[in-house]
């Protein structure tokens, strides 16, 4: 392996007396190095070092880039970065070179966007930053300290999006010019290098000096995003193309056609497009996939290739409804597309600065004078490297199906950050990240993505003590609520996962979003609608998903939402042992659960009003009184039966459901939690792949906050949850529903925890395995059994 990627988790330069002079208040012994003469944005440059060994060494380097790089070592691609980050937390990469004897050249290929990048990607100025461990390698590679050179690379243009749907938040289309590319940027070849321009000293937080808005530069918290080659997919559509496009027709394909097309996708055959000819072709992945695109080509000077890509193709012209995900025939293709212009050389490789994602691929190309040949299309799978190491399995099929799609669409939104969606915005927002967080608990061991999602938030939070509602993000956003649900994020992670230093960390801002929430009480006590977009579910009835009288009145479901808030906030305090901060937030929760009482409650209908006229009435009010636990008997049973009725009240949709089951599992209602996943249920026999956003019809397909019923399927149908901070103790209270049969692994800290029920319709039959020291409780019927590490198998009665 000529280079490996590191992470570390400790200063990148050793705190030693012979590094002092390089390495002292956080300043760093390299500087960040611009291209001359290239514009502020959008720009794409090159930087290289070419150097040469006298014997062969592994050298060390730290390497980071302003908004994002490609690096190359000797032409061939050993990373991609910088993690996305923030500007006070601008995160750099590390790479172990392992170099023979000779001429060795390092080059990087640097993209600054600006308004045109993605909207998650925030920039202090475009530039480069390579810091080798140790001297002598310094002043060989470093960039400020070495002769790097740089050019801006041509060819590259950038497109405003106008697919049906698009938001500002995946950026731009890609133009690329080959008649002006740089061909061999990669190996250092090429015209027009000029010596890099240095700009500041690397820094990082530990900077005590006044300066300019500086990266401050943090290590790497994420393993690199996957790279691999994925299935080519097949080729559904190929025909010559009208010069109108318009609708795919299955009709228009001829046999040889497609048998040509196919022998390129599906068997790297090259195809040979003839002059002034144009052609289309449609590739069905067959699965949802976010990818680095390649294309390979000879020849076809002038000719025209545009590379598009679709979640799923529309029913009108307007692209405004889907319908079956799977079927193609007079549907229109609208999507994502870069184009590619070659300039007639042999073997020339056309690739994206950034990844595109769907299902379909579309690919068409017209020719000018000369043949194009299209050599290959290759695709580089992308995202972060989460699998499921869980297990599950049910006698009720339906719930089997929906366990790739709920994976597939967690795997898809999880990368450098989780995000609400990789096609329309790839933005990380809270209250999407909540609910991913929580099944990435359920299915895997890796909580590195949650434990930087919850420091990502904590450091967007505002003057006021909110987070912003989504960060990264170039252009700021606050949606009150969501501040609440990372403060529950917190208290998640806590309960699952433990680490008492880092949650320790997160107490000053869970306590700051509580206290500006306290700020906003009025005189009757309760929670005047915050400043910002008071977003709490997708309700078609609701104005901009705000429930009743939350713009700019008291909201009932806003009110409760911060009753919950503080009650989780109070475990978390006693866990940690601040037992004076834990009664006073218990304190406030009481209080304002009685207000909200006073002010909210219909007695009449005996439910939770959304507003003080008592006119509005929503699932969501009912579930989050449910769950404060603030409740009478008498009231808690009132509400429970005016949710568990469902009428006369706006229902939740796909994000709320999960609050909605959460009640459904603290009532033992399993059985209308199967009831309400009917939605799901209906998921592949209408073509998805992955969970979509919201009911039809739905914007986006791959929504990974439609994932949240795989955590149900553990934590309430198998009813495994912790019973302690870090999972120290297992509480398994099972709620079949109905079922004949349920099993699954979920990973816990210290192994894995199994579970087995079958039912004859008399008895549950449960099978339980435990990591050995960790005590567990069976809860069932009313029955509550001691649990230890090991086998056990429990027969009790059915509870119908």
């Amino acid at each position: 392996m000529p280079a490996t990627r590191a992470l570390i988790d400790r200063d990148p330069f050793t705190r030693r007396p012979e590094n002092e002079r390089w390495f002292t208040r956080g300043i760093w012994p390299c500087a960040w190095v611009s291209c001359p003469g290239a514009p502020a944005a959008p720009q794409v440059a090159a930087y290289r070092r070419a150097f040469t060994l006298g014997q062969p060494a592994t050298i060390r380097i730290h390497v980071s880039a302003d908004e994002r790089y490609d690096l190359f070592l000797d032409g061939e691609r050993i990373g991609r970065g910088s993690e996305r980050g923030s500007p006070d937390s601008w995160f750099f990469e590390t790479y172990d070179l392992d170099l023979a004897a000779g001429a060795h050249v390092l080059v990087a290929r640097v993209w600054a966007l600006g308004d045109q990048a993605p909207g998650a990607q925030m920039s202090v100025y475009p530039g480069w930053l390579c810091a080798p461990q140790d001297e002598p390698w310094i002043s060989l590679l470093g960039t400020g300290a070495a002769a790097w050179e740089a050019k801006r690379l041509g060819g590259y243009a950038f497109e405003n999006i106008s697919a049906p749907g698009y938001y500002f938040a995946v950026g731009a289309n890609l133009a690329l010019d080959g008649a002006a590319f740089d061909w061999g940027f990669e190996r250092g070849l090429g015209g027009g290098w000029a010596p890099a321009t240095a700009r500041d000293p690397g820094a990082d937080a530990r900077t005590r000096v006044e300066h300019a808005p500086l990266h401050l530069l943090a290590p790497a918290t994420l393993p690199p995003m996957l790279d691999r080659d994925m299935p080519p997919g097949r080729v559904r559509f190929a025909a010559a193309a009208p010069a109108e496009g318009g609708p795919i027709r299955l009709a228009d394909a001829q046999a040889a056609d497609l048998d040509a097309w196919r022998a390129l996708v599906e068997r790297d055959q090259p195809l040979e497009i003839a002059p002034h000819s144009a052609w289309r072709a449609l590739i069905d992945l067959d699965n949802y996939y976010c990818a680095y695109p390649e294309l390979v080509v000879s020849g076809g000077a002038g000719a025209s290739l545009r590379l598009g890509w679709a979640e799923s193709l529309f029913n009108e012209p307007a692209g405004h409804t889907k319908g079956n995900r799977d079927e193609i025939d007079g549907k229109h293709f609208f999507g994502l597309a870069d184009t590619f212009r070659p300039d007639g050389g042999d073997h020339r490789a056309l690739e994206t600065l950034w990844w595109r994602c769907g299902r379909y691929v579309e690919l068409q190309a017209t020719t000018a004078d000369a043949p194009l040949t299209i050599e290959r299309l290759r695709l580089r799978e992308t995202r972060y490297p989460l699998e499921m190491t869980a297990s599950f399995a049910a006698s009720d099929a339906r719930l089997n199906e929906v366990v790739p799609i709920a994976v597939r669409a967690l795997q898809m939104c999880a990368h450098e950050t989780y995000m609400d969606c990789p096609y329309y915005e790839q933005l990380m927002y809270v209250g999407d990240t909540r609910l991913e967080a929580l099944v990435t608990y359920a299915i895997t061991p890796d909580d590195r993505l949650p434990r930087k999602a919850l420091r990502t938030f904590d450091a967007s939070r505002l003057p006021t003590g909110l987070t912003q509602s989504r960060f990264p993000s170039r252009v700021r956003q606050t949606i009150p609520p969501f501040s609440l649900w990372w403060v529950a994020m917190a208290h998640d992670y806590a309960l699952w996962r433990g680490d008492r230093p880092f949650v320790e960390s997160l107490m000053p801002g869970v306590r700051g979003v509580l206290d500006c929430f306290a700020g906003y009480l009025n005189a009757d006590g309760l929670v005047q609608a915050p400043r910002g977009w008071n977003f709490t579910d997708w309700v078609p009835a609701w104005d901009s998903g705000i429930p009743p009288e939350g713009e700019l009145g008291v909201s009932g479901v806003v009110n409760w939402q911060y009753v919950q808030a503080l009650t989780l906030a109070a475990r978390l305090e006693a866990w940690l042992g601040e037992d004076e901060l834990a009664a006073r937030a218990r304190r406030r929760a009481a209080a304002l659960a009685e207000r909200i009482g006073a002010h909210f409650w219909d007695a009449e209908r005996g439910r939770f009003a959304d507003d003080l006229a008592k006119r509005r009435f929503s699932e969501h009010a009912q579930c989050l009184a449910i769950l404060s636990g603030q409740l009478d008997a008498g009231r808690q049973a009132q509400t429970a039966a005016a949710l568990l009725a469902g009428d006369g009240m706006e229902p939740t949709t796909i994000y709320f459901t999960h609050y909605l089951f959460e009640a459904y599992a603290q009532l033992g209602r399993a059985d209308k939690l199967l009831e309400r996943l009917q939605i799901w249920f209906d998921l592949k026999r209408q073509g998805f792949r992955t969970t979509f956003e919201m009911p039809e019809p739905s914007r986006s397909d791959c929504h990974a906050w439609g994932a949240h019923p795989l955590y149900h399927y553990f934590a309430t149908l198998l009813g495994i949850r912790p019973s302690g901070f870090g999972f120290a103790g297992v509480t398994i209270a099972p709620q079949p529903g109905g079922l004949a049969s349920l099993a699954g692994t979920l990973p816990h800290p210290r192994g894995e925890i199994a579970v087995r029920l079958e039912s004859d319709g008399a008895l549950l039959r449960a099978q339980i395995a435990l990591p050995e020291g960790l005590p567990g409780t069976f809860s069932y019927g009313g029955q509550q059994v001691p649990l230890v590490g090991g086998s056990q198998t429990l027969v009790v009665p059915l509870a119908l």
